[in-house]
């Protein structure tokens, strides 16, 4: 997706982020800047897979409102990543209730299946494609699968705090992400990249 480069970027500065965070919350101007450098391009590009070319718009809206309660957060820098996702949920849905489409319901099985591995195959897929492409493919699973996968490969977080975002179990949303990850597989096939990252030449996937 040309993320998951800096989903590790991400992850990496979440120290530098918890720091930021503590200053902003003191008045720090600099500091919240710091902090919004570090986490926009993870929550825009969440964003994108939920409302698309609206996505700035709302990612505007998220964060007048995290800069307005800024001072109720509690937590350290991978925390403050799942808050401010959270927040930009809610915005993203209500927009799209403005707009009358509401997401689709989709049962989901509560057995635990575990995501692939942090070097995955189908992960370096998602990196060999470009970041709108690959996210016009995410933003064409059905939502619980969009959401679980945009969440722990763009936004960068970890099972439970995704969970936590969308208000399910983490089983559920392993499961989801398990799913999205392998039906991602099954297009990227089609786009001329197999499930073990290599693209194909004048072949079918």
């Amino acid at each position: 997706m040309g993320q998951r480069g800096d989903t590790r970027r991400e992850r990496a500065y979440d120290g530098e982020l918890g720091e930021a965070v503590t200053r902003a919350q003191g008045g720090d101007e600099a500091a919240f800047a710091v902090a919004y450098r570090i986490v926009q391009p993870g929550l825009l590009g969440y964003l994108r897979g939920l409302v698309g070319e609206d996505a700035e718009d709302v990612a505007s809206d998220a964060w007048l409102e995290i800069a307005r309660d800024l001072g109720r957060f509690r937590g350290d820098g991978a925390g403050f990543r799942g808050w401010t996702a959270t927040i930009a949920r809610h915005r993203a849905l209500d927009h799209l209730r403005r707009q009358k489409v509401r997401p689709r319901a989709t049962a989901l099985e509560q057995d635990v299946l575990d995501l692939p591995g942090a070097h995955s195959t189908l992960e370096q897929a998602l990196e060999s494609l470009s970041t709108e492409r690959a996210l016009a493919l995410v933003a064409g699973l059905p939502r619980d699968q969009a959401e679980a996968v945009l969440l722990r490969v763009v936004v960068g977080l970890d099972g439970p705090s995704a969970a936590r975002v969308l208000g399910k179990r983490p089983g559920a949303v392993r499961t989801a992400a398990h799913r999205g990850l392998k039906r991602l597989a099954r297009q990227f096939g089609a786009e001329g990249v197999t499930e073990d990252g290599s693209r194909t030449l004048g072949e079918s996937g």
